[in-house]
């Protein structure tokens, strides 16, 4: 699988967030927008990272950027991990893994000698013009914003 890469454009997608609403890329253009991708909602790095977002939320905003974030947990799971933490960014639930499949963050992973399909921890920041202007690919959960506002 190809993961994108900085100065690709993104594909379209659609897909639906904690609340059954659909969200578009599209709904985006013309922002900078970070796409956080995490293996599983309500675990502790996933927490840590979304929580570190979410308490630096307004530098972000104030550096000009939207947030998603993006697992293949249910709406229910999602809706559960946002109402928990008061998330002000929305949750997409991608359980037929079209989102995770076009960044590429959808791969088999290692863990204690098995291999398994897993998404791998990855943030995407698409520019104004949707394309990728930066890939983390070692996100650090507990500092994640300063790697994004650095």
């Amino acid at each position: 699988m190809k993961t994108l890469k900085e100065g690709d454009k993104v594909p379209e997608f659609s897909a639906k967030d904690q609340d059954g609403n659909t969200i578009n890329l599209s709904d985006y253009s013309g922002k900078k927008l970070i796409v956080f991708f995490y293996p599983k909602a309500n675990t502790p790095g996933c927490t840590a990272e979304a929580c570190n977002l979410r308490d630096n939320y307004k530098s972000l905003q104030d550096a000009g950027y939207e947030l998603l974030g993006v697992s293949a947990d249910s709406q229910k799971k999602q809706s559960n991990f946002k109402n928990k933490y008061e998330f002000p960014f929305p949750l997409l639930a991608d359980e037929d893994h079209t989102v995770l499949n076009i960044f590429g963050v959808w791969d088999p992973k290692k863990f204690m000698g098995r291999e398994y399909d897993g998404i791998h921890r990855k943030t995407f920041v698409i520019n104004e013009e949707g394309k990728v202007s930066k890939v983390i690919d070692k996100v650090k959960t507990k500092d994640h914003a300063s790697q994004l506002l650095d």
